[in-house]
């Protein structure tokens, strides 16, 4: 065999072969055997590939061309050259003869042979074979070597498809062990992996109670029908007796969904679970030995709209009040009164029962009389035409109680139906020959709005709000003073904290306030506002025990005063001024309103009064011989003094309306702000 043909034979070289049935197609060289003088092909056929190995023989008598000597080209009389690069960069060149110019064809379907560089580094040798053009879309010359960056960029790219398919599988995991028909199921969720890690030690009757002068404890209630009908989720927690997590459901500027747990410690913190027996044993029931002492003694509750206040104090309208703290304080005070040591004392149980509605008292035992408070000389508050009834049993208190629990005034707000508007004071007194010994009151306070009803479309509904809102903050600040000692305590700034006037001053006053919370999520702002509130009036470090090392932290004045100015230049942007600015004038109009009602209603009261005169006039003139001087003496006198009343009654009622228009300019620019936020 002539040795030009195995030069012209090369792997990607377009041959013609011939088949045994006779066929001759193209294929192409694969490899090429010179021990066998045969070479392998390769080609395509119905959609596979096929091959077989060919003699050089047969390959030249099925391709001639090959035999025949190629045309003279500048470039073939190029030596091929090999680049060997070793790690110190020399360059070998070696020069590979090229073929025999006779051997050379004329055939069209050869390319000239292009300069192959052979490349060397260490051990490794790329060599770029000659290849002819048309073949070169079917034949990838040499694969170069992938560098190391290029590696760990395939490997770090492998690793992230990794773990997002396991994230993937993660959230489907997930989402199969809750229901996505929740709305919040995934909330859920962190809530549940948050509860795994901490380490429960719920409040028990067995725990011993510890005496406070101030006791500021937290009740959870369950989540109710109408939530449990919205599938809302649980974000309170509470792990153990004084300390409560708020799991606060927020979204990230990428919508990504994330918990704030925020953590409040309390003297005590009652689960959902926790009967009102349980909670009465920690926090009014140390209280009921105060009075016997002489001592004042005051036990609130306060939270949002039904969060179980009044269910906790037992003076619901459809409730049984026997399962209440009012009854279960007058039945430890009607046993303790029967004990050797203070039987000798001649005590007597008294009751009271009074509402606060909308700065006004109201007798709830006496038909709901308007009563009036005033203090006598001796700065005493006392409350005019408040009947006290004696009671004998436990079973008289809850007869009382029922009496007043139907007469109380309640509303329809946005966060309840049958919200109780008014501040209901039950009060247990002791009186030895006459004069009070002690005096227990409890307090059902009216749900706090966090002041969303000063911007309600009802003036009556604004003035509530206002009222209540205006009570509770005077309230903080009493109990504030009582913990701190202070000299002055602002019980003036409401009508409660002035009736209550005598439970906030004195060494032997106690205080006990049960902050009511709801569960659910979308009560959580509410919850939050509680929580806060509560923590004002007394605060404890969520890493301090409520009773041990560290001492309540009690704010000094100067430094309220302080961070109230720094909050007035600092802090405030240009919105929350002009805000802060109307609901000032909000609430200086609702004063106004206030003080000019009183006026009025005087004013009235001086004009009724003057109705038997005119009745009395009117009698006269039927006798037959009445005096016609006497008659006209006697009402030219009362046209004047009415004539006196109507023009003061006058100028007290434009007074008023101007009040009112204020009051409702500033309401409307209040809700203005609130709404775009």
């Amino acid at each position: 065999m002539d040795s030009s043909l195995q030069a012209r034979l090369f792997p990607g070289l377009d041959i013609k072969i011939q088949r045994s049935n006779g066929l001759i197609h193209s294929a192409n060289v694969r490899t090429v055997d010179l021990e066998k003088a045969c070479v392998s092909v390769e080609w395509t056929e119905g959609g596979a590939t096929k091959g077989k190995e060919i003699d050089f023989d047969d390959v030249a008598a099925i391709n001639p061309e090959l035999l025949q000597p190629l045309p003279l080209h500048p470039k073939d009389n190029l030596p091929l050259q090999v680049n060997v690069m070793k790690q110190k960069r020399r360059s070998i060149n070696s020069k590979i003869p090229a073929p025999k110019e006779g051997l050379r064809s004329r055939s069209t379907r050869m390319s000239t042979l292009s300069e192959v560089r052979i490349t060397t580094q260490e051990d490794d040798m790329e060599v770029e074979l000659p290849v002819p053009a048309n073949s070169r879309k079917q034949f990838s010359v040499p694969i170069r070597r992938k560098s190391c960056i290029v590696k760990e960029m395939e490997k770090m790219k492998n690793k992230r498809e990794e773990k997002r398919a396991q994230i993937s599988e993660m959230r489907i995991k997930r989402a199969q062990e809750y229901d996505n028909s929740f709305p919040n199921w995934e909330f859920a969720r962190m809530i549940k992996e948050f509860r795994a890690t901490l380490d429960c030690h719920p409040l028990t009757m067995t725990d011993p109670i510890e005496e406070h002068r101030i006791c500021v404890c937290v009740r959870k209630r369950p989540l109710n029908k109408q939530e449990l009908a919205k599938k809302e989720i649980d974000v309170i927690s509470v792990p153990s007796k004084c300390l409560l997590f708020v799991h606060e459901p927020k979204l990230k500027v990428d919508l990504t969904k994330y918990l704030e747990n925020q953590a409040f410690c309390f003297d005590f913190a009652f689960d959902e679970t926790a009967s009102n027996e349980v909670i009465y044993r920690f926090t009014a029931r140390p209280l009921v030995h105060t009075i016997f002492q002489g001592g004042k003694a005051t036990c609130f509750a306060y939270g949002q709209t039904g969060s179980g206040k009044t269910h906790t104090m037992g003076g619901g309208k459809a409730q049984n009040a026997s399962k209440g703290i009012y009854a279960m304080a007058s039945r430890d005070v009607f046993l303790l009164k029967n004990q050797p040591r203070y039987r000798n004392l001649g005590l007597e149980v008294y009751v009271t029962f009074f509402e606060i509605y909308n700065g006004k008292l109201f007798d709830l035992l006496n038909k709901k009389a308007k009563l009036r408070v005033l203090e006598d000389g001796k700065q005493q508050v006392q409350v005019l035409g408040l009947q006290e009834h004696l009671v004998n049993c436990a079973d008289d208190v809850i007869k009382m109680i029922d009496i007043g629990s139907a007469c109380r005034t309640s509303g329809q707000t946005f966060a309840n139906s049958n919200s109780s508007r008014s501040h209901a004071c039950f009060q247990i007194l002791l009186r030895a020959k006459g004069r009070v010994h002690g005096k227990f009151s409890l307090v059902d306070l009216a749900g706090n709005e966090r002041g969303a009803d000063t911007s309600s479309a009802d003036r009556q509904t604004r003035m509530e709000g206002a009222e209540i809102n205006k009570s509770l903050l005077a309230l903080k600040e009493c109990i504030r003073a009582l913990g701190q000692n202070k000299a002055h305590t602002p019980f003036r700034e409401s009508k409660l904290t002035q009736v209550l006037r005598d439970s906030f001053i004195g060494e032997n006053s106690r205080t006990c306030m049960i902050a009511m919370i709801s569960p659910g999520i979308s009560s959580c702002e509410y919850t939050l506002n509680t929580l806060r509130y509560a923590d004002r009036v007394k605060e404890l470090s969520p890493h301090s025990g409520p009773s041990g090392e560290q001492p309540a932290q009690m704010e000094t004045e100067e430094t309220e005063a302080s961070s109230h100015a720094s909050l007035i230049t600092g802090n405030f942007s240009k919105e929350e001024e002009e805000l802060s600015s109307h609901m000032s004038s909000f609430n200086e109009a609702m004063t106004q309103i206030r003080e000019l009602e009183e006026r009025a209603i005087e004013e009235l009261k001086e004009i009724v009064q003057q109705g038997p005169g005119w009745l009395e006039l009117s009698e006269m003139t039927e006798q037959p011989d009445y005096d016609l001087e006497t008659f006209v003496n006697k009402t030219e006198s009362a046209l004047a003094q009415q004539a006196k009343h109507f023009s003061a009654l006058q100028d007290v009622i434009k007074a008023l309306r101007l009040a009112m228009q204020l009051e409702e300019q500033a309401s409307k620019q209040i809700s203005s702000r609130k709404r775009p936020q």
